[in-house]
């Protein structure tokens, strides 16, 4: 239960919506981020920037914004800059690690270079000769997964088993993005890890009867399972969090993220992807594992606005650089590129 500290109340402005694909579970975030912060003594006010211009916005109002966008605009480095241009405070990591992390290729590099284990993968663009294509897939070998190279939730990815099914799915890969991963499937379970800074929160276990973690099961699937008691050995426990660990240290993300990993039949853990901006209401996977810690949902929204005061005057704007396969794209043009790729 939140504990009311003689800690003034902010202003935050409270980013949720957008554009994209991910629009309706970032208006759910940002609802249930906003009610908690008003129970703690916040004054609040929801910005949607798919309605409200926000480099139109006279951001001294405010003492800080809570992030709750997700996929692109959100995740991808873009509202990161403007925010760091009007030199205002906000939750997550600065642009350059959100950028990192939104591409899966970018962040593979980064993980391979800092030697945190990530499935084999090779990236695709859908202009590529289909034979050059299904020459990398039989490098990687079968089965292997198919995704966009920035994009969450889960959207636009298949596990193909064998090579008829490869153009199919890449033909739901480049629905959403130009750019497409081939990835190494790694048979066992699936896990995840929260973190606050670089404090890791109890890893859990994701158990679902669909093929994979899919979209269904993240949001519709009543009978996907998310568990603390796993009977691993705590040993191994300990290693599946600091594997998160270095993965966030590697793309130099800040405040709070959710790695995602498998386990696989060897206990090997395996980084899929890092998640700068992960769902936030009170079912999500990160608040669920704040709550095993014993910080409520109230407490933990009120904790990550208070913990990123003064970020921006301790760092300057990010440089304008973007990591490979990474590009400046507005949430319009993005879904011009969507829409002429479905064609």
């Amino acid at each position: 239960m939140f504990i009311a500290q003689n800690l003034s109340a902010l202003r935050v402005a409270v980013l949720a919506g957008g554009d994209s694909d991910e629009r309706d579970v970032s208006l759910k975030s940002g609802m249930a981020v906003a009610a908690a912060l008003s129970v703690a003594g916040h004054e609040v006010l929801h910005l949607d920037p798919a309605i409200v211009e926000l480099s139109g916005i006279d951001w001294s109002q405010f003492d800080v914004a809570f992030i709750a966008l997700h996929g692109r605009f959100g995740e991808d480095g873009q509202v990161q800059q403007i925010l760091e241009q009007a030199q205002v405070d906000y939750t997550g990591s600065d642009a350059i690690a959100s950028r990192l992390a939104f591409s899966k290729s970018a962040a593979k590099e980064r993980f391979r270079l800092f030697g945190v284990p990530t499935p084999r993968y090779s990236l695709i663009h859908y202009n590529d000769d289909l034979e050059w294509i299904a020459q990398k897939a039989a490098e990687i070998g079968y089965p292997l997964v198919v995704k966009p190279d920035t994009q969450g939730s889960s959207l636009g990815i298949t596990i193909v088993h064998t090579p008829d099914r490869l153009a199919e799915g890449l033909k739901l890969c480049f629905q959403f993005d130009v750019f497409g991963v081939l990835e190494t499937m790694v048979e066992g379970t699936e896990w995840t890890v929260g973190l606050i800074g670089r404090e890791t929160l109890p890893a859990i276990k994701i158990e679902t009867d669909r093929e994979f973690f899919d979209w269904q099961a993240k949001y519709e699937d009543d009978a996907t399972r998310y568990l603390f008691e796993t009977n691993l050995p705590e040993k191994l426990m300990q290693q599946i969090e600091l594997v998160a660990k270095n993965a966030c240290s590697a793309l130099g993300t800040s405040g709070l993220a959710r790695v995602d990993l498998r386990l696989d039949h060897s206990n090997q853990p395996w980084v899929l992807e890092v998640n700068t901006i992960p769902g936030f209401t009170d079912h999500s996977l990160l608040p669920k594992a704040a709550a095993r810690q014993g910080i409520d949902f109230v407490t933990l929204c009120d904790r990550i606005v208070r913990s990123c005061q003064h970020r921006s005057v301790a760092h300057p704007p990010s440089e304008t650089r973007f990591a490979p396969h990474v590009f400046p794209q507005t949430a319009d043009s993005a879904k011009s590129s969507r829409k002429r790729h479905r064609d």
